[in-house]
Formats: structure tokens, C-alpha cells, sequence
């Protein structure tokens, strides 16, 4: 019981130094300078949104999954990898329409309701692979493949579309900062989002597919007792009916 206790407090301990990390990664992306770049920089805009999606969130999650806070271990069905990779996919591509993200640039309500939104779809998505209760997890491991490869997949495409558009998408931002144009500012965003946020997702699901074929391979790996000698019964003849195993002579 001891030992139980000690891991469960290393465990704990553990827990709270990915939620502190986390929380230190959230408040340096919106409490930091990115914010007040927002209105004239479509780069800083998505740095922050990349920021909390490919890093705070996975640690938000880690710190959160197989434990009492996790929403997945208590609703596997109601989080599944897939779904919840789609609803982030609808919740990313809306707040790139440009009506809702030119409130969110001009906006601090704006700002505030989307980056939430951002991280809690995030969240969810990453605790839809990682969490769930441990002795399940083996199952939920293809499923978490597949919904992070999704996400990877619109992530990439989305940065795509910002970054080889041959014009502004949106026509309310302005000059950008940094000296560059605003096509120049949109196609770095978009750079921004294909290789870092699609990077991300891709190495989770590759995460995953590791797990995946330890947990395969200690399935099928022989146990502790193969190595002795197979128990070889007598060889048995019939005789009169009956069966008789062979004695030392015969």
C-alpha cells in the first residue's frame, strides 16, 4: 500500500507540473505581446491560436488524462476521437470565416470567446487520444490515431489555402505589421499554421501509433513460463477397448 500511495503521489506530482507548464504557456500567448499585434497582424493572430492548440492544450490534456478531471474516462462514447476531431474542425474553419474573425481581431469579447473556443475544442481532441481510463486505452489508441491524423490533415489544408492564396482573404485587415504586406502576413500565418500546427497533430497520431505496437507486442510476447518444457503426456494404445498408457517396459 505504500508504494501504491508513493506512486500515486508521484503521479499527482507529476500532474501538477504539466498543469503549471501549461498555464505558464497560456498566459506568455495571451498575456504576452502577441495580443496587442492582433488588429494589424494576421501572423501574431495565428501564432497565439498555434501556440494554444499545439502546445498548451496537449499539456493541458496530459495533465488532465486518465484522471479525475478527465471528461473522456467518464464519457468514453461521448468523446470519441473522430467527432471531436470534426467538431474542432468546424470550430477552426468558423473562426476563420472573415465575419466572425474580423470580430475577433477588433474585438477583445471576440478575441476572448475564440481563443477559448480554440482551447477547449484543442483540449478535448488531444484528451480524446491520450485520455480515458487506463485499462481501455489500448482500444481507444487506433480511434486517437485517426482523429489526430484529421485534425493533421485540415490543420495542413486550411494553412494551405492561407498560404498559396494569391490575394488577401481578408480584405478588413489593413496594413500588417512588421513591414510586410497583407498578403505577405497572410501567407506567413498560413505557413505558421501548415507546419507547425499540422507537425503537431501528425506527431501525436504517430505517438499514438507507437503505443499502439508496444502495446501489440506485449500482447503477443511470450509470458514468463515459456521457457520451461512442454508437459508431453504418455502415449496411450487401445487395448480391449480401453485405453492404457504405456508402461516404462513396453
Amino acid at each position: 500500500m505504500a508504494q501504491a500511495a508513493h506512486r500515486r503521489s508521484r503521479a499527482g506530482g507529476r500532474r501538477a507540473a504539466v498543469l503549471a507548464l501549461a498555464l505558464l504557456v497560456l498566459a506568455a500567448a495571451w498575456l504576452g505581446p502577441l495580443p496587442a499585434l492582433v488588429a494589424h497582424s494576421f501572423a501574431a493572430h495565428m501564432a497565439i491560436h498555434v501556440t494554444v492548440v499545439t502546445v498548451a492544450a496537449p499539456l493541458l490534456a496530459g495533465a488532465m488524462a486518465g484522471g479525475r478531471c478527465d471528461p473522456v474516462r467518464r464519457a468514453p462514447a461521448l468523446f470519441a476521437p473522430v467527432p471531436t476531431s470534426l467538431l474542432e474542425m468546424a470550430v477552426v474553419w468558423s473562426w476563420h470565416a472573415p465575419l466572425l474573425h474580423h470580430w475577433s481581431r477588433h474585438s477583445g469579447w471576440g478575441l476572448v470567446l475564440e481563443q477559448g473556443m480554440f482551447l477547449a475544442a484543442g483540449t478535448l481532441v488531444w484528451l480524446a487520444g491520450f485520455g480515458g481510463d487506463p485499462a481501455t486505452r489500448h482500444e481507444r489508441r487506433a480511434a486517437g490515431m485517426v482523429g489526430l491524423l484529421l485534425a493533421a490533415m485540415h490543420m495542413t489544408l486550411l494553412g494551405a489555402l492561407l498560404a498559396l492564396a494569391p490575394r488577401t482573404l481578408y480584405g478588413h485587415a489593413g496594413p500588417a505589421a512588421m513591414g510586410l504586406t497583407a498578403l505577405e502576413d497572410q501567407q506567413l500565418g498560413g505557413v505558421l499554421m501548415l507546419l507547425v500546427a499540422g507537425t503537431a497533430y501528425l506527431a501525436g497520431s504517430l505517438c499514438l501509433l507507437g503505443g499502439l505496437l508496444r502495446s501489440g507486442e506485449a500482447l503477443r510476447s511470450p509470458g514468463p513460463w515459456a521457457s520451461l518444457p512442454a508437459r508431453r503426456d504418455p502415449p496411450y494404445r487401445w487395448r480391449r477397448g480401453r485405453c492404457r498408457g504405456y508402461s516404462r517396459h513396453s
